[in-house]
């Protein structure tokens, strides 16, 4: 998704971002994927030490590259980092949007029309994204209830 937004944001380090989606999952590769709405505070602990022990398994100027970036994403202070962000929660969207609702949860219904909406308004682009997923989730709830 980063690649495709590169002439949408042409004064940012596209390349950059991409890096940031690549590599935001590392924790997770070694916690495993746990859905941001039961994610606790020790879950986060738990993958910031997969990541430094991850880290600490690369050369040093490859450690220290990528710890830098996992400090800016979490930071949010940069384009970057909030383009970044708002792609990952718009992904979430959007593979929820593309699964069968009867692997959803109840308070996905909800969460969906809503999650990730603060990380994807401070650009016109993403706001506009998060609109058209809200929409298209409404479309599938609503043709999910007339089949019934």
């Amino acid at each position: 998704m980063a690649m495709l937004c590169k002439d949408e944001y042409p004064s940012l380090d596209i390349d950059k971002v991409i890096k940031m989606c690549l590599i935001h999952d590392f924790g997770e590769a070694v916690t495993g994927d746990i859905p941001s709405f039961y994610k606790s505070e020790e879950n986060e602990k738990e993958e910031l030490h997969a990541i430094e022990f991850l880290l600490s398994k690369l050369p040093s100027d490859t450690a220290l590259e990528l710890k830098a970036l996992f400090d800016e994403m979490i930071a949010l202070e940069s384009e970057e980092a909030k383009l970044f962000k708002a792609l990952d929660n718009l992904e979430a969207v959007i593979s929820h949007n593309e699964a069968d609702l009867s692997t959803w949860i109840e308070m996905e219904y909800d969460e969906n029309l809503v999650y990730g909406k603060e990380n994807c308004e401070w650009s016109k682009y993403t706001k506009d994204l998060r609109e058209i997923l809200r929409l298209q989730s409404i479309r599938k709830i609503e043709e999910n209830k007339n089949k019934d």
